[in-house]
């Protein structure tokens, strides 16, 4: 019963990244710095292909990013995803973002949100 909750949570965030975003889009499109365009590293906590085809779509619908690469995990290092991100302010604000959705995922599909990396543990934060 949980995780129809949390994916019907997940579905509503979702929805309202799109919408803010087209918002964001549409309203940055009559200004004079359009856009800040950056590519970021972000190593996954997602273990399965279901967990990344999940996150990567949903990062895909949203406007202003895309994922424009995925590197395999080896039995050491997480995937890799390589997200385009159009209009955030830093590296971090982008990764932050990219992070609560991923989080969100996996409260989805695993019942809950697992913990977050640490500098310590050699991720990103």
């Amino acid at each position: 019963m949980i995780r129809i909750i949390r994916g019907v949570s997940y579905v509503g965030f979702i929805l309202r990244a799109v919408v803010t975003g087209s918002f964001t889009v549409v309203t940055r499109l009559f200004r004079a710095d359009y856009a800040q365009p950056m590519i970021v590293e972000l190593p996954l906590r997602c273990a399965t292909d279901l967990e990344v085809t999940l996150f990567a779509s949903s990062i895909t619908i949203t406007p202003g990013t895309l994922v424009a690469a995925i590197a395999a995990g080896t039995s050491t290092q997480p995937p890799v995803l390589f997200v385009h991100a159009l209009f955030e302010e830093s590296e971090e604000e982008a990764l932050a973002g990219l992070i609560d959705m991923e989080s969100r995922l996996l409260a989805m599909t695993r019942g809950r949100a697992p913990g977050l990396r640490t500098e310590s543990e050699g991720e990103r934060p």
